[in-house]
């Protein structure tokens, strides 16, 4: 069900009564779409350490690196992300809007595949991050992902950046629901249509061909006749100003930054990083491959987020 919204930057609005137990998540990841790398250095994880034991009020920004040890795939990954495997390319904000046929491939493949992506679970370090909150060494977590595993971990302290796919709204007159609920329209609506996937994609939906999708039924808001769309922000659109605002005040708020699983290729998470830079804010780095980051960053570790996450100690900021 859905909790009030009552600040621009939090966005648990969802709530995962059937999640099993956080502690089963703790299982071997799954490496499918995570780049090769080596073990994390004994030097490196000290100076990790270091970082975050001398942070009080730690700002934690997490992307696609941290999901893909889930099953996700990413977009930019080495050899294993999207652009790598496929010549395929992201939704992008004006063709849904502006065309009729993008949606009905869109809501397609985004129908076949959401029964797998709604079933991944956060992976250890989701878990750490949320247990640093708990323990007050979190200040606040931005993500850049769509996938609801910070929220699926018991995160709270948390902005979706680019929204979540768990979220569906009517961009006539902005009605929510679940993406659980559209799904048992799209299956009234298509009683017999069936199709084989080719694939999984970053954002939940698969690979399919225009013959597939060609008589995919898509409903309309059940309240207005409006366009449905996936509470997110798809490439091309930009982030509400009020969502940014809102993020900025807890980055003033905070004493270090964390970045985790992400190159920051996207402006509107790299906006915050070029922020924490003009405050003179420590910022280190958790990503296999480089960043947007790198030359400006006070810490860069080349290592698996689910591999390094868990050997850092985040002590008691307050003792």
């Amino acid at each position: 069900m859905f909790s009030a919204r009552k600040l621009p930057g939090v966005h648990r609005t969802i709530s995962f009564h059937n999640f099993r137990s956080h502690s089963a998540s703790r299982t071997s990841p799954n490496l499918a779409f995570v780049p090769t790398c080596l073990p994390p250095d004994p030097i490196e994880v000290e100076k990790l350490q270091h970082f975050v034991s001398n942070s009080k009020r730690l700002f934690v920004i997490t992307g696609a690196g941290i999901s893909t040890e889930s099953g996700i795939p990413d977009y930019r990954s080495e050899g294993v992300g999207l652009y790598a495997r496929t010549g395929r390319r992201p939704m992008q904000h004006a063709e849904f809007i502006r065309s009729a046929n993008a949606r009905q491939r869109y809501w397609a493949r985004n129908f076949v595949g959401w029964p797998q992506f709604s079933s991944f679970q956060p992976n250890i370090a989701h878990l750490v991050l949320r247990d640093w909150e708990k323990l007050g060494k979190l200040h606040w977590l931005v993500t850049q992902n769509v996938d609801a595993l910070h929220t699926k971990a018991g995160s709270q302290r948390l902005t979706e950046l680019h929204g979540c796919t768990h979220r569906v709204f009517c961009l006539a007159c902005g009605d929510q629901i679940l993406r659980s609920e559209l799904q048992e329209q799209f299956e009234a609506l298509n009683p017999t249509w069936k199709a084989e996937a080719f694939g999984v994609a970053p954002d939940g939906d698969v690979f399919l061909t225009d013959e597939q999708v060609c008589n995919f039924q898509v409903p309309a808001c059940c309240k207005c006749g409006g366009i449905l769309k996936p509470d997110v922000t798809f490439f091309g659109d930009t982030v509400c100003p009020e969502k940014v605002n809102f993020v900025h005040q807890r980055l003033a708020e905070s004493d270090s930054m964390l970045v985790a699983g992400s190159s920051m290729q996207v402006y509107s998470g790299y906006r915050f990083a070029l922020a924490a830079r003009d405050k003179q804010l420590p910022i280190a780095i958790l990503n296999i491959g480089p960043t947007r980051l790198d030359h400006f960053a006070s810490l860069k570790l080349n290592a698996r987020c689910g591999e390094l996450l868990p050997l850092i100690v985040a002590p008691d900021p307050t003792s």
